[in-house]
């Protein structure tokens, strides 16, 4: 772990992966949600998705990887790409559309990685047998990006996400066997959830071994349920200084061999009605990391609570040997 910062910074885990520094390449797919289609999407999600900063979606693959890849060697002069297909479901996709997209993206030279967003709904064997021919053939890594953002089941049916705990579970075990990563995006302060549903859901992750996460302060995106709820009064957002107090102790709990991809959320401001308490993301995690050093916080500070927790308690396990 970079001795600099008190978590596993995603950066230092793909150099550790590759030996250099690798930088994603957004591709947006004109691929729909089936939340939205049948149940009016999530409560918190705007229309357009989450796809900022990627070119629009009827482009061709490989011209959107070309464009985004100039820019990105001119100002970190990259050797090593990750195709990087993120806005909306990117599996909610006839089978055949999809494998011809990744195909496309394997095609393109010095993409080493393939990073495919999806719900934990939309994870099925006919479509990660497309993503292992391809690492098989083009000897590409794969990971897989699942949005969970909380482990409280009553919340996610609050905020409409259309599955449970139990579809995410099943979801990342079913691309573990695969021998894909998974990444898993939380939301820390979704409207209800208290510091317990923080811990609970940094156990979990722990539990099943994910290999990243991303974790997304809580916007109100415009024209979205959770805004109307918002602008009523009807829901509030946490302190600035609550979230960062969720952070720390998410990262207390999380084992410390998990990437740390992102910390707070980031989002056009003309798109949102709140954001990041009106501070830049730079700035907040400054202040999360004055906090975490004021408090004694670390990644896996308080993550001895896998294998045998309680036998090592009572003193009949060592290290994982008996004595």
């Amino acid at each position: 772990m970079d001795r600099k910062l008190p978590y596993y910074p995603y950066s230092e885990y793909l150099k550790n992966k590759y030996g250099e520094k690798v930088y994603k390449l957004p591709v947006n797919l004109p691929a729909g949600c089936p939340n939205r289609t049948e149940k009016g999407g999530c409560a918190f999600c705007a229309e357009k998705g989450t796809g900022f900063e990627a070119l629009n979606s009827h482009i061709p693959v490989r011209e959107q990887l070309s464009h985004t890849r100039r820019h990105i060697e001119q100002r970190y002069h990259a050797h090593k790409f990750i195709a990087y297909f993120q806005n909306y479901t990117n599996t909610f996709l006839p089978l055949t559309r999809f494998q011809s997209y990744m195909e496309e993206a394997a095609e393109f030279p010095d993409i080493v990685e393939i990073a495919v967003s999806t719900r934990p709904d939309c994870i099925s064997g006919e479509y990660l047998e497309v993503l292992a021919s391809l690492a098989g053939r083009k000897g590409l890594r794969i990971t897989v990006e699942l949005g969970l953002q909380t482990c409280n089941y009553h919340t996610l049916e609050r905020m409409n996400r259309g599955h449970t705990l139990a579809e995410f579970i099943d979801a990342v075990l079913t691309v573990q066997r695969y021998g894909f990563e998974v990444c898993t995006h939380v939301i820390l302060n979704l409207p209800e959830d208290e510091l317990a549903d923080v811990v609970e859901t940094a156990k979990v992750l722990s539990s099943l071994k994910v290999h990243a996460v991303k974790l997304h302060s809580l916007y109100i995106a415009r024209n979205t349920p959770l805004c109307d709820a918002y602008e009523a009064g009807r829901v509030s957002v946490c302190s600035k200084e609550e979230y960062l107090k969720r952070a720390a102790v998410f990262l207390d709990h999380l084992y410390p061999g998990i990437a740390v991809e992102r910390l707070f959320s980031r989002i056009p401001k003309e798109d949102s009605v709140f954001c990041n308490w009106g501070c830049s993301w730079w700035k907040l995690l400054n202040e999360l990391l004055e906090y975490m050093d004021k408090n004694g916080n670390y990644q896996g500070r308080k993550a001895g609570y896998l294998n045998g927790a309680a036998l090592r308690k009572a003193g009949f396990i060592k290290d994982g040997s008996y004595i």
